[in-house]
This record gives C-alpha cells, sequence and structure tokens, in this order.
C-alpha cells in the first residue's frame, strides 16, 4: 500500500513519529511542497495549482494503479482538490484539517488569518497545549529558524489572495466519489470543527471525527492517536 502525506503549516520532518507510524503498514511520501523547508521552489511556481498539477503528475508516474492521499491543513486543501480532479488514481482519502473553502459571508472569517493577527493569539488558536507543542524560537537552531521562515513565506505566496481557499472547491468536493475520513483536531481555532462538520457534509460519504487533545496540528500534537485512526480507517 503506498500512501503520499501533503503537509500543512509545517514541513514534516524525517523521523517525524506520524510518518514512523504510518510507515510500519504502508509506503509513504511526504515530500516538501517547493518553496517550504528546504525544498526548491521554480520562478514560475506561485499557486496553489502549481503545485496541485505537480502532485498529479507524481501521482501519475508512481507504479501503483492507486494510492491513499492524506492531506494536512493547506496539504488538505491541495488533497481535495486533486481528489476533485483525479478520484479514480486514488484508493482512499483522509482530510486532516484542510482549508480550502469559503462557508461564511465575505464578512465573517471562516479561516484565521496567521499572517495579520498577533503572533501570540495565532499560538494560542493552533494548539491543544501551546506551552508543550508550539516552537520555542528562542531555542531553534539557525537552521530550523531558517526552515519556519520559508514555510511562511511559501505559505503567503500560495495561500494570499484570496486568503487560503478557491472559490469554486465547494462546487466540485462533490465529485469526490472514494472513500474519505475527514479528521478534526477538537481544539482547533484556525478553522473550528464546525468548519470542519460543514467541510466533511460537502463529500459524499465522508466520515467526520474529532481528535481529543489537538488543536490545528494533529500530525504534530497528537502524531500516535492520529496514526491509530488512520491506520484504522485504511484497514476497513
Amino acid at each position: 500500500m503506498t500512501g503520499s502525506i501533503l503537509h500543512g503549516f509545517h514541513t514534516l520532518e524525517p523521523g517525524a513519529p506520524f510518518l514512523e507510524l504510518l510507515s510500519h503498514r504502508a509506503f509513504v511520501l511526504a515530500p516538501s511542497h517547493p518553496g517550504f523547508g528546504t525544498s526548491a521552489r521554480p520562478d514560475d511556481f506561485e499557486t496553489v495549482y502549481d503545485l496541485v498539477h505537480l502532485y498529479r503528475e507524481l501521482i501519475d508516474s508512481l507504479a501503483d494503479d492507486k494510492i491513499t492521499l492524506i492531506g494536512a491543513s493547506f496539504g488538505g486543501w491541495l488533497a481535495a482538490e486533486i481528489a476533485a480532479a483525479c478520484p479514480h488514481r486514488l484508493d482512499r482519502l483522509v482530510l486532516v484539517s484542510p482549508l480550502g473553502i469559503k462557508l461564511g459571508d465575505r464578512e465573517t472569517p471562516d479561516i484565521l488569518d496567521v499572517f495579520n493577527n498577533h503572533p501570540d493569539v495565532v499560538r494560542r488558536l493552533s494548539w491543544h497545549d501551546p506551552e508543550r507543542s508550539a516552537a520555542d524560537f528562542d531555542a531553534l537552531s539557525d537552521a530550523a529558524l531558517t526552515r519556519h521562515a520559508r514555510n511562511r513565506d511559501a505559505l503567503c505566496l500560495y495561500g494570499w489572495e484570496p486568503y487560503m481557499y478557491n472559490p469554486r472547491l465547494k462546487r466540485w468536493l462533490g465529485r469526490i466519489a472514494l472513500p474519505t475520513l475527514v479528521l478534526w483536531g477538537a481544539s482547533d481555532g484556525v478553522v473550528t470543527p464546525a468548519y470542519g462538520r460543514a467541510y466533511a457534509g460537502l463529500i459524499p460519504g465522508a466520515r467526520f471525527e474529532l481528535i481529543d487533545g489537538a488543536g490545528h496540528h494533529p500530525e504534530l500534537e497528537q502524531p500516535d492517536l492520529l496514526a491509530k485512526r488512520v491506520l484504522d480507517f485504511l484497514g476497513r
């Protein structure tokens, strides 16, 4: 079984517990999006659809007939776009606190603005337990700080306008005709569980579950519990 994991705001480093747990049961691909972490970004890569087309090409190049696609946060948005465009190449879909759609009116923010809110506000709303899980920037190495800065720069480039959603994706989620699990951190303040339930409701037959003790990044805050939910879903 082959699974591809598309990361969110934060890249997943080699040896990350969530990746290690999944790799016991599957061959796992976990690329860094161009411009994130230490990955180079081609000069003409500047939209979400550059990433979507890149990953569709990657999926088409794999020997397996079908793969399981897992996407978290920003990567969940990418995964939803890919699944809506080419569900025939996928076996199952797992979305973890995905972004990508607009539910409220133009005056109502669905997704926390992580660039224009105070960092303390973003930190508090992003994690179930910020003191345990949020990065201590004073303790990070220069290399880790550089990766963090590149992550934010790339996220801004790809997701700034419109902010973290595609106005057309909501309409096309109904094309996702494959088993789908939507997981959400119960303490997520970046995109709330109510947003998640509505998101799952737009995908035919999608199952929605909460992850206790996690905010917007269950893959980092509750990797064991998240991996168990994903593996249980894949084993059904």
